[in-house]
């Protein structure tokens, strides 16, 4: 007989559907909680009530700071006053303020009703900074110590000021007046000579980040600089937060997840993929495809135009969607790289004219050499005059689309516009539209038409 398949080897759902709770203890036991998280938001909301019924105390708030927001408004939505008080106390101010900027006013009434005075206050300061900049997603919680403190007497303020900082690792180092005028490591304080003032042995030079910034500017230089995190100071230098590296991390992943959908063509949604509803990813998706089918019927528009010159040449017809297609993937590659290089900082709407004289040279290559197999499939197909068209199109066609695609997201940002809204669809549905014009005028110089 074959042995019985331990739950370990199981998902979780696989254990929930065992028909009783022995097999889910067993798994919940064995995975680390990022696992178990993952787990969590592939189940609807009455299996994730189970399964978080049953987790060791000690470890639910690390799984429920794991899971996106939309999940976690779900979980909480479904506890009684006291353990949705006790979790919502326990959360990390800058977690609880994630959460509470994409959730409902009722909630966020409910959340902020169970909060003692000290949380209540650092969240609600956490929420009155402007949305998308670093106030938002800074943790208020930091260790700071007096620039004329010893190194020896170092430790014993991190031991008591440290139980409640988002992390000890990074020290502020301040004056009299609070103001920032360095920043040292755990590691510097350890290895460092107990003598010293920990003035002395400071980074006064590690970057900081104003608290009205915009988060993603904030992450990307945490990322740039290689630094375990960033203070946040005010206008007046005065340390307000630190936004750490793990934070940084999940906010340039969250806007890298909105750029791909924008660049789709859709709205971004937080939420898991599985735990969003139908009508939802419905309703982010037709705002832009309604507005992509607009744009498009101007292409039944010059096709319109042209319509005499279709039926006088049908062969031209023929050719449409090859080369549609190719000046439309054209211009969906320059525009992706484009708004990758604006994303980094690599350029700035200052660089469009250098943007532009780059892409158009790439444009003619790739249309010296996608238009002679273009040339070669109208001269087999049609004959010379069409190939010679069909040719020169492609190239003219790759030279616009790549011109267009790489500047449009300059454009963009130098009108206070996310790049990633001139998405990869949106390009493309231009592209198509005035390289059938660029077509069809080929055609009349050629053709005569």
């Amino acid at each position: 007989m074959a042995e019985e398949q331990e739950p370990t080897d199981l998902s979780l759902t696989g254990a929930l559907n065992l028909g009783n709770l022995g097999p889910v203890a067993q798994w919940l036991e064995s995975k680390a909680a990022h696992e178990i998280a993952e787990e969590l938001t592939r189940l609807n909301p009455v299996q994730s009530a189970v399964v978080w019924r049953m987790l060791p105390r000690d470890t639910a708030l690390e799984i429920f700071e794991e899971l996106d927001s939309f999940q976690q408004q779900q979980l909480l939505s479904g506890m009684r006053d006291q353990a949705f008080s006790e979790l919502v106390e326990e959360m990390d101010p800058d977690d609880r303020a994630r959460l509470l900027g994409e959730a409902p006013a009722g909630f966020v009434r409910r959340v902020l009703a169970g909060l003692s005075h000290k949380e209540r206050n650092m969240t609600a300061s956490l929420l009155g900074f402007p949305e998308g900049s670093v106030g938002r997603v800074m943790s208020p919680e930091v260790v700071t110590v007096a620039e004329s403190t010893k190194i020896s007497d170092v430790l014993d303020v991190v031991r008591t000021k440290g139980s409640d900082a988002e992390t000890i690792d990074l020290l502020a180092i301040v004056d009299r007046s609070r103001t920032l005028v360095g920043v040292v490591g755990l590691s510097h304080v350890v290895l460092g000579d107990p003598e010293l003032r920990v003035g002395e042995i400071a980074d006064h030079g590690a970057p900081t980040i104003d608290v009205t910034e915009d988060a993603e500017k904030a992450a990307r230089l945490v990322q740039e600089t290689n630094r375990l995190g960033l203070m946040v100071v005010d206008s007046e230098n005065r340390v307000l937060g630190v936004l750490t590296v793990d934070d940084a991390l999940e906010v340039i992943e969250a806007a890298d997840t909105e750029d791909v959908a924008r660049q789709a063509g859709a709205l971004p949604s937080s939420a898991h993929y599985l735990s969003d509803s139908v009508v939802r990813l419905a309703r982010l998706r037709v705002f832009w495809l309604a507005i992509l089918m607009s744009a498009a019927t101007i292409t039944v528009w010059v096709m319109g135009l042209f319509e005499s010159a279709l039926e006088e040449i049908t062969a031209l017809a023929l050719f449409i969607p090859l080369l549609v297609g190719t000046g439309g993937n054209i211009g969906a590659q320059a525009a992706t790289s484009a708004v990758r290089a604006v994303a980094v900082g690599e350029v700035r709407p200052s660089d469009a004219w250098r943007v532009a004289w780059r892409e158009s040279r790439v444009g003619l290559l790739l249309g010296i050499a996608l238009g002679a197999l273009g040339f070669g499939a109208g001269w087999w197909v049609a004959g010379l005059p069409v190939a010679l068209t069909v040719g020169l199109s492609i190239v003219l066609i790759a030279v616009w689309a790549t011109t267009v695609g790489s500047t449009m997201p300059l454009a963009a940002q130098a009108l206070k516009i996310d790049p990633a809204v001139i998405s990869v669809p949106l390009v493309t549905t231009l592209v198509d539209t005035s390289g059938l014009l660029i077509y069809f005028l080929v055609a009349g110089a050629i053709l005569s038409i």
